[in-house]
C-alpha cells in the first residue's frame, strides 16, 4: 500500500479538511508549505471564484495542494472542468457517488480521495476505483454521517474492509491523536477544526474567537432530518433545536434554515444568527496560531507520544 506522503509527495501524513467558508488559497498554500497537504475548499465558491483561488494558491506555493469538491455542488460540472484546466493534480469528493467523477478525473492524470462515513460506502469507494479514502467519524464539524459513528469506532471497520490508503478525519487536532489514528489503522489524518482557528484561515475573526472559547458540549449535531450538521450551540442553533423538538417538518426547517446561514456565521462572524459549523475538537483549542504553529506542534507532539509509548511497553 502506498503511503500517504508519497501519494501526494508531501512531508508529513497531514491533510488539511476542505472546509467552506474557512479553506482559500492562503490556508491551503500554507499547510502545504508547511508539509502537509493544503485543501481549497470549493463548496462554497462560484467557479469564477474557485478558478482565481486555484491561481493564487498557485502562486503562493510549489508544494502539492488539492481542492475539495462537494459532488452535490450546482455547478460541479464547472468546477471539475476548472479543476482539469488549472492542472489541479489532487481532488477529495465527498456529499456524493463517487462513481460519478472520479473516473474522469482519473483519465485527467488527477489523484481522487472521497470522504465518507460508513463501511458502506468505503466499499462502494474502492469499487470505484479511487485512490484513498477518508473515514470521517462523528465528532466531526460541518456535515456529518447520519450514522453518528465515532472515530474511534469507525476507522478499524473501514481498515479492515478495505485495501486503499485510509484518511482518518474527525475529533483529530493534535499529535496525540494523530497516534491514536494511526494506531487503529489509519495512514493519514485530516484535519479540520484546528486549521479554522488559524491566521491564514479565510473564518471571520469572531469565529476563529468562538471557536478557542468553545469548551466540551458546546457543539452538538442537528438537522438530522435535512443533512446532519454540526454546530456550535447559538442562538440560531437553539431555534432550530426546538423546532425539531416540536416535529417540524421538513419545508419548516429549509424555511428556518434559509439561506446563507454558514456565510453569514463562519465567513461574516454573525455569532446569532449564522450557522457556525465546527467540530468536538474545538474543545481542546486554547488560541489562533499560524499554520506552521499547528503542524509543528502536532509533529512534535505526535513523536512524543509514541516514544512515550515505546517506553511502556
Amino acid at each position: 500500500m502506498i503511503p500517504i506522503t508519497q501519494l501526494f509527495n508531501i512531508k508529513y501524513p497531514i491533510v488539511q479538511g476542505g472546509m467552506i467558508w474557512c479553506s482559500g488559497w492562503e490556508l491551503a498554500s500554507a499547510v502545504s508549505n508547511a508539509g502537509g497537504l493544503g485543501l481549497i475548499g470549493s463548496g462554497s465558491m462560484y467557479p469564477n471564484i474557485l478558478r482565481e483561488q486555484i491561481q493564487k494558491c498557485k502562486q503562493a506555493t510549489n508544494k502539492p495542494f488539492g481542492v475539495n469538491v462537494p459532488l452535490l455542488y450546482p455547478n460541479i460540472e464547472e468546477h471539475i472542468q476548472i479543476i482539469i484546466e488549472e492542472g489541479v493534480k489532487i481532488v477529495f469528493t465527498s456529499a456524493g457517488n463517487p462513481k460519478t467523477w472520479t473516473k474522469h478525473l482519473k483519465d485527467k492524470g488527477i489523484t481522487v480521495v472521497h470522504v465518507v462515513s460508513n463501511v458502506k460506502f468505503a466499499i462502494k469507494c474502492q469499487e470505484a476505483g479511487v485512490d484513498a479514502i477518508v473515514a470521517e467519524g462523528f465528532e466531526a464539524g460541518g456535515h456529518n454521517g447520519r450514522e453518528e459513528t465515532t472515530t474511534l469506532v469507525l476507522i478499524p471497520q473501514v481498515r479492515q474492509a478495505i485495501q486503499l490508503p485510509l484518511i482518518a478525519a474527525g475529533g483529530i487536532g493534535s499529535g496525540k491523536a494523530m497516534a491514536a489514528a494511526f494506531a487503529l489503522g489509519a495512514n493519514g489524518v485530516q484535519i479540520g477544526s484546528r486549521f479554522v482557528a488559524t491566521h491564514e484561515s479565510s473564518a471571520h475573526l469572531n469565529f476563529k474567537n468562538a471557536i478557542i472559547q468553545a469548551k466540551e458540549g458546546d457543539t452538538q449535531l442537528t438537522l438530522k432530518q435535512l443533512t446532519p450538521v454540526r454546530l456550535i450551540k447559538n442562538e440560531f442553533f437553539l431555534k432550530i433545536d426546538a423546532l425539531e423538538k416540536q416535529g417540524a417538518n421538513l419545508e419548516e426547517l429549509k424555511e428556518a434554515l434559509g439561506r446563507g446561514r454558514a456565510k453569514k456565521g463562519m465567513f461574516e462572524g454573525d455569532l446569532v444568527e449564522g450557522e457556525l459549523e465546527i467540530g468536538q475538537v474545538s474543545g481542546s483549542i486554547n488560541s489562533i496560531q499560524s499554520v506552521a504553529e499547528v503542524i509543528n506542534e502536532i509533529v512534535a507532539e505526535y513523536n512524543h507520544t509514541i516514544n512515550n509509548l515505546q517506553a511502556m511497553l
